[in-house]
């Protein structure tokens, strides 16, 4: 008896902690919902299978043990070990059984092993990411998680045949720029387990007591709240309540994907949306990863811009902030351009003759506000955040993607995989409807996608099909994926080329297809991924931190006036579009040195000057010159080499005192391919490897990758227009002043030119 006794007192102290294993979340190991995991081990001499789920009302995940068959071998392989190959390979690139893709080197220690992780697990399958749109929809899902919770650490797990880089297909590469993916993905022939329904989210904290959800049946708020749940648990209070709306991401939190990094050197980064003036010559084309909307006419001739980097933030064209701007429409009577800003989750509006642009949804709490001094405040204050209304449900307008406008002035917003239809009215900016059934949506939009898509009838279906929003679950409507990216202009059919980087017309009369020529770059300025904050423009021990520099040289000179030649071969095969244009020029003067006019005379440069009476010019100088260089466009004098092809001449003049100073000058060179009258296959790969050799100078993506994204397009590599950053950084050590033969203590300011060549 009492060794009966001492067995079930072993027994009692072990089942505790299977109960916590297997039945975390569900202490009467209630049945639901699950996925299937099982795998093979030659090691173990028995078979334990066990079914992993959800249930929102337990908050956790639960596990039932439903057999044991001790004569098979064959053991579990659990989700533990998992956890524990992915923790393994956090600080390794590249290893035999895995590889990461869009994850940066610097990124290696960045995750906290004790943080709040979420896993996207699924198999890699070249079919469905070419097939189905369901992979869409989980992507939009992580997504918006991060962005709800910037603490949240994100990456995905996916199985595949190989684990080598170069066997990737390049519809996972598309798959990443298409659907912008910031999160890394590791990639690993290792199958942990067979995924029965699909792909599945997994949230743990420090490596532990995972919480595993299906993708199939667990709805965003389950697993927004089982997030939120374990941030309390460590930090007692929510940190995503100081947002200023529930599913928008701060700027100071923004990311990009590290593979568009160098895809960003293209003039277009995934066009994949326009909209034209019917009664005028004016285009409008989302350059979606750009985040910028580009306004040009029939000739290709850029007239603006709508947007200056990734953020959210009304404003006037060149300040406003947007995330991936898509469908858009112009309103003549209004004489403003409405368009979807996909990643701020809103409808934004550019009012075209004063350049500004709003947030028409969600409303501001301050457009509650109908007092005078608020409409005051709104005349002469433009440039503002926007303080949003959103809270977590499961109509949440999250990721809009077309835009139509139905007769009775309402607006009819579908996301991308036509799951949502959500309906606002274009006067008042409040949701009326939220439809989510398929079959609704058709009977609602038909007839408006139906009009739509007209004009892709006329289009080769070839064509059609090299894009990736050739699939559509409106059986009767193909192609309807495309219908935001097709307009109707003239006597041409408008079509964006996201896969081609480039924006093609198709001609009603002839057949012919041609690429959009564009010019007139100076008006898009210097593209903001150039443009940094003056803090990190400062060298560190000689070295720029992150910042990939041209040339550095350091020069000794006399204080006074110099004159700067800058000398610039392009690199070979390639040829300037146009002429360098001003405003694609970025230059700062930093320590002893300012920039000076081009209307200063340097002939009285050389005059001899009272110390004092110096002292005071340089005071006036500062005190009536400081706000004309913050906002004045030209800020030195700037010369262009026109006569000898293959280089560029960039000049500028500077005024230096005693002491250290530089000089930063950044430029955009937008280039092209020589033409080449052959186009075999091996001559275009030569051009694809050329023009990734421009646009990614650092090599920090993979050439390969590059490379095989470059020729999934049919297009001629030689139509396509391409950036060529430049960075040149030039150092100053100027001794004190040379002083005059008098006994006035006067000082003498000397003229020096110096020229630098630069070969890229």
């Amino acid at each position: 008896m009492s060794f009966r006794f001492r067995r079930l007192l072993q027994i009692s102290l072990i089942l505790p902690k299977f109960y916590r294993k297997f039945y975390r979340g569900n202490p009467h190991g209630l049945p639901g919902r699950s996925i299937d995991f099982f795998a093979s081990y030659s090691t173990s001499s028995y078979n334990v299978s066990t079914s992993i789920g959800t249930r929102p009302e337990w908050g956790g995940c639960f596990g039932e043990r439903y057999s044991t068959v001790s004569e098979t071998k064959k053991k579990l392989l659990p989700e533990v070990d998992l956890l524990s190959f992915i923790r393994s390979s956090l600080n390794e690139p590249q290893g035999a059984t895995h590889c990461w893709l869009n994850k940066t080197d610097d990124t290696n220690n960045v995750y906290k092993e004790d943080g709040i992780f979420l896993v996207l697990a699924g198999e890699y399958n070249e079919d469905s990411l070419t097939s189905q749109d369901d992979i869409a929809v989980t992507f939009a899902k992580v997504k918006s998680l991060q962005q709800r919770h910037p603490f949240l650490q994100v990456l995905a797990f996916q199985h595949s045949r190989s684990s080598c880089t170069n066997n990737i297909s390049t519809h996972l590469l598309q798959m990443i720029i298409k659907e912008y993916i910031t999160f890394p993905i590791l990639l690993s022939n290792k199958h942990f387990f067979k995924m029965a329904n699909g792909p599945c989210y997994i949230i743990f904290k420090g490596f532990k007591n995972p919480l595993v959800y299906s993708e199939k049946d667990t709805d965003l708020m389950v697993l927004d709240k089982a997030i939120s749940d374990l941030n309390i648990q460590d930090n007692k209070k929510p940190i995503v309540s100081d947002m200023k709306s529930s599913w928008i991401k701060p700027i100071e939190v923004f990311k990009e994907p590290y593979l568009c990094s160098a895809f960003r050197n293209l003039l277009l980064s995934f066009p994949d949306c326009i909209s034209v003036e019917e009664n005028g010559d004016r285009l409008f084309l989302s350059d979606v990863n750009h985040h910028r909307i580009i306004i040009f006419n029939s000739n290709g001739k850029i007239l603006d811009a709508i947007g200056s980097s990734p953020g959210f933030e009304d404003g006037d064209f060149e300040s406003a902030k947007l995330k991936r701007p898509a469908a858009s429409f112009y309103d003549d009577s209004e004489d403003c351009l409405y368009f979807v800003d996909s990643e701020n989750h809103a409808i934004r509006k550019a009012d075209m003759e004063r350049r500004i642009v709003e947030t028409v949804y969600p409303r501001s709490n301050a457009n509650k506000n109908n007092s005078l001094w608020r409409w005051i405040l709104d005349k002469i204050w433009t440039k503002r955040n926007v303080d949003l209304e959103s809270e977590c449900t499961s109509e949440s307008f999250l990721f809009p993607w077309h835009l139509m406008r139905s007769s009775d002035n309402n607006l009819f917003i579908l996301n991308r995989s036509f799951g949502t239809l959500w309906v606002i009215d274009m006067a008042s900016g409040l949701m009326r409807e939220v439809v989510k059934e398929s079959s609704k949506i058709l009977e609602i939009c038909e007839e408006m996608i139906l009009e739509k898509s007209i004009p892709l009838k006329k289009i080769p279906t070839n064509w059609l099909q090299q894009q990736l929003d050739a699939n559509c679950p409106f059986e009767k409507i193909p192609y309807a994926g495309l219908m935001s990216s097709v307009a109707t202009y003239q006597d041409h059919i408008v079509v964006c080329n996201p896969v081609g980087q480039m924006v093609s017309k198709f001609s009603s009369k002839s057949g012919l297809i041609s690429s959009f020529q564009f010019s007139n770059f100076g008006v898009l300025g210097l593209p903001y991924w150039l443009s940094f904050p003056l803090e990190r423009v400062s060298a560190v021990d000689g070295v720029l931190s992150g910042i990939h520099t041209d040339h550095i040289e350091r020069f000794r000179l006399l204080p006074g006036t110099i004159d700067i030649e800058l000398n610039i071969d392009i690199p070979q095969h390639t040829s300037l579009v146009e002429p360098l244009q001003e405003g694609c020029i970025w230059r700062q003067a930093r320590g002893a040195a300012t920039e000076i006019s081009v209307a200063v005379d340097k002939a009285s440069s050389t005059e001899k000057v009272g110390a004092a009476q110096q002292w005071y010019d340089e005071i006036d100088s500062l005190s009536f010159s400081v706000q004309e260089i913050e906002t004045s466009s030209e800020y030195g004098s700037t010369q262009f080499g026109e006569g000898q092809e293959g280089k560029v001449r960039i000049g500028c003049t500077i005024n230096t005192s005693p002491g250290t100073s530089e000089v930063v000058i950044y430029a955009a060179l937008y280039l092209r391919l020589k033409g080449n009258p052959t186009s075999d296959v091996d001559n275009q790969v030569k051009k694809a490897v050329r023009i990734a050799d421009v646009i990614d100078p650092t090599r920090k993506v993979s050439r390969d990758l590059l490379v095989k994204l470059l020729l999934t397009s049919n297009s001629n590599l030689e139509e396509l227009i391409f950036i060529r950053p430049l960075h040149v950084k030039l150092k100053f050590d100027c001794r004190d002043h040379l002083k005059a033969d008098n006994h006035l203590k006067d000082i003498i300011l000397t003229n020096s030119s110096v020229k630098v060549h630069v070969t890229l």
